[in-house]
């Protein structure tokens, strides 16, 4: 066993500073005696013989010469086995659902490294979440890391639980989890989430990690590492397809800055630490699929934007690193319109990649392609609108309006208990590409027209003529 120190030399806030005799490493997990309570912390930075130890539950009651540390010769890690899966942690990996720890059959350290690129197999197969809004028009693809950008009042955690209930993977064959990670949020928040799971049925197949708002800020950096070892277990040890959903990333990116600000680091962009890039892309990039391996890790992080800002340091950097995003919007929030996707702005990189004959339909690629183009002509007859008047508007451009309001309503617009297969989706695409003439579907071939628009247009002749 390695020895015990009572040489703190300094305290502040919830670091201290320790003299050492023996080799210790960075991230390293330390025990700290405090009269007969047991409390943990990690090793932040080794200058020497002098080490700054971050504590979990902070510095009360902790006194110079008294305080007894340990230093255990490792980093912290996660005890995983099978039925890990069904339960509840908090952010260091203690089962909070009143059940017992699952008998672990091995140990990781938390601190996995990112995918090697050599590796890496490329993504290439469609994920249903059941939201039109995505399946649809940007399209989550098996081993792609896809963020939602959200802003304060949005509706990202229904969307959040609506997702882990409803994401399956309609081309591959084995067992697919979710592996939750809730990042400094209210009891309230956790409650929801929990009794969202429970109820649908979706914690069986759930691994949940919550870290609340009163919980540590370092406690908060271990958390989405947690997961991700989690769900690195299931995916590449038992060849399971992992979701893994990690909110609210602006979270973890405060408590980051709170640490770097107690190290006395110099700042960067708006205060966060000049490593804020390389530390996301850590996380980030440890989701994805290995050559020879049947399992992968699909990664939703969400974060909620300060200010609806997207040049922020934080969506700014994991916009770089991931490939697209989901962005909320406030005007259709402000329309009670569920789930607010700004399709416009959103964007899924791989989207062409897990669509099409075998994956979803022939059809999708050109009717997303011509939803997008109507929509968009929508909108500008809609900013027309505002400055001239409608009655400045041509035949046409009311045309493109009135679709813009009923693509809303109908497609965009689901409620959060709807799960939609992507026919279902498809379908009410085409029902409202059909309210356009002909002549003005560029977007979409002609075999397609026939097979899908006159088709359908002769069934509804044919009905109305009895």
């Amino acid at each position: 066993m390695r020895k015990a120190y009572r040489t703190a030399t300094d305290i502040e806030g919830p670091l201290v500073f320790v003299e050492v005799t023996e080799a210790v490493g960075y991230q390293e997990m330390v025990e700290i005696q405090v009269n007969s309570e047991m409390r943990h912390g990690q090793v932040l930075e080794v200058n020497g013989p002098r080490v700054l130890i971050q504590l979990f539950e902070g510095g009360a009651g902790v006194h110079l010469g008294q305080t007894r540390f340990r230093f255990v010769g490792h980093g912290m890690t996660l005890g995983l086995a099978p039925d890990i899966l069904g339960r509840v942690f908090d952010g260091q990996g203690n089962p909070v659902d009143d059940g017992p720890a699952p008998i672990a059959t091995l140990h990781r350290d938390i601190n996995g490294a990112p995918i090697n690129p050599y590796a890496r197999d490329y993504p290439n197969e469609f994920i249903q979440t059941g939201i039109s809004a995505i399946d649809g028009l940007n399209t989550l693809v098996r081993g792609q890391k896809l963020p939602i950008f959200s802003g304060a009042g949005l509706p990202h955690n229904e969307i959040a639980a609506q997702i882990a209930r409803q994401a399956k993977v309609l081309t591959q064959e084995g067992d697919f989890a979710v592996v939750f990670g809730a990042l400094g949020i209210m009891f309230e928040e956790a409650q929801f989430f929990i009794n969202s799971f429970r109820d649908s049925g979706a914690l069986e197949r759930s691994v949940v990690f919550l870290n609340l708002a009163n919980d540590p800020a370092i406690e908060r950096l271990a958390t989405p590492r947690m997961a991700l070892t989690a769900a690195e277990y299931l995916a590449f040890d038992l060849g399971m397809h992992v979701l893994v959903i990690l909110t609210d990333m602006t979270n973890y990116c405060e408590a980051l800055r709170e640490v770097s600000a107690a190290r006395k680091e110099v700042p960067g962009r708006r205060g966060y630490p000049g490593y804020l890039y390389t530390d996301l892309s850590a996380i980030y990039e440890r989701a994805g699929r290995i050559q020879g391996r049947k399992g992968s890790i699909t990664m939703f992080p969400i974060l909620t934007m300060p200010e609806d800002d997207k040049t922020h340091p934080i969506p700014d950097l994991t916009g770089y690193i991931t490939e697209g995003q989901i962005i909320l919007s406030r005007p259709l929030h402000k329309k009670s319109l569920y789930p607010p996707v700004d399709v416009q702005a959103s964007l899924s990189r791989l989207r062409d990649e897990g669509i099409g004959e075998g994956k979803t339909r022939d059809d999708h690629a050109d009717l997303s392609n011509q939803l997008f183009t109507a929509y968009a002509r929508g909108l500008e007859a809609r900013e027309m609108t505002v400055v001239l008047g409608e009655s400045a508007l041509s035949d046409e451009d009311l045309m493109y309006l009135r679709f813009a309001d009923a693509f809303e309503r109908e497609f965009i617009h689901q409620g959060s208990d709807a799960d939609r297969s992507i026919e279902q989706t498809l379908d009410i695409g085409w029902s409202l590409i059909r309210q356009m003439p002909r002549a003005l579907l560029k977007r979409i071939r002609v075999e397609y027209l026939e097979k899908y628009y006159d088709v359908a247009a002769k069934d509804e002749l044919q009905m109305a003529n009895g």
